[in-house]
């Protein structure tokens, strides 16, 4: 007996099961209205919204008068009347500039004592006691010392911050200088790299993270350096105006100074996080999260 099935050659298979056979979970999940990046940006903008307004609703909810704590609208038109008749631009232009150069010259000079030290060891256990004793010394100590040598300048101010950004810098530097991995530093000596080859292509480039951790450390500093200088002995600046602002009883004029001096410290530290993404941009990047 013959059992051979005969095939319609125009039978179609259900639409429905086609479909559903070439559907991936990916196809199917829901994609998020708005990008990762897009949402911590928003949640951001809604911290400092919460932020402003509780600035300028909340001394009136607590009865606190203005002289003591003024209000977001109250520290806006001073900062306008400042503006107009107290140089503002022209003393956050010259604290700007002393935080830039006391950034640089103390990333200079951190990073030359951290290599030094780093590639020396004796060298490193003649001079750490006294570089300790010099961190350990508080700068605002120093700082009249500066004005009474240098006068009413910029030079104390920007010594200051030099002092503050070069601890933090040299000891990133100097502890990512001798955690070198040795066997790197033994591959390229088989290629015939010579001293300079084997610093530039292994030890520098092995410090470069530490080196921008402690920039980032090291920005916010300089604008604490600077407004010590400027606090203890200066007659322009934002410190200056911080201390003629507290002289006069002048609160607003205080809460301008120190928004003043925060704008300066997030564009230094916006900066520095700049110059690492286009340095390190070779870098793996972890995203984790814990929602």
């Amino acid at each position: 007996m013959n059992t051979s099935t005969t095939v319609n050659p125009m039978k179609t298979p259900d639409t429905a099961s086609t479909t559903a056979s070439y559907a991936s979970p990916a196809n199917t999940a829901k994609r998020p209205l708005l990008s990762e990046r897009t949402r911590t940006v928003c949640g951001s903008l809604v911290v400092l919204l919460l932020f402003l307004a509780a600035w300028q609703w909340g001394p009136g909810w607590m009865g606190m008068p203005q002289y003591i704590l003024p209000n977001l609208s109250h520290v806006v038109q001073e900062s306008v009347v400042m503006w107009n008749s107290a140089d503002l631009l022209r003393h956050f232009g010259i604290t700007a500039l002393e935080v830039v150069f006391g950034f640089l010259f103390g990333a200079l000079l951190g990073l030359g004592v951290g290599v030094v030290l780093g590639l020396s060891p004796r060298a490193e256990a003649m001079l750490s006691p006294y570089i300790l004793a010099l961190q350990i010394a508080p700068k605002v100590a120093f700082a009249p010392l500066f004005v009474m040598w240098l006068g009413y300048t910029v030079y104390p101010k920007i010594i200051v911050a030099v002092l503050i950004v070069f601890f933090p810098i040299m000891i990133n530097v100097l502890s990512a200088i001798r955690t070198v991995d040795p066997d790197m530093v033994n591959l390229v000596r088989t290629l015939n790299a010579g001293r300079w080859q084997i610093f530039h292509l292994v030890e520098l480039r092995s410090a470069l993270p530490a080196l921008f951790s402690g920039l980032r450390i090291a920005s916010t500093l300089s604008v604490i350096g600077v407004t010590v200088g400027e606090l203890v002995g200066g007659n322009e600046g934002l410190g200056y105006l911080l201390v003629d602002g507290e002289g006069q009883g002048n609160t607003a004029a205080v809460f301008v100074a120190i928004c003043a001096l925060t704008l300066i410290g997030i564009i230094t530290y916006g900066f520095v996080v700049w110059a690492e993404r286009k340095v390190l941009h070779y870098l793996p990047k972890v995203h984790t999260s814990t929602v």
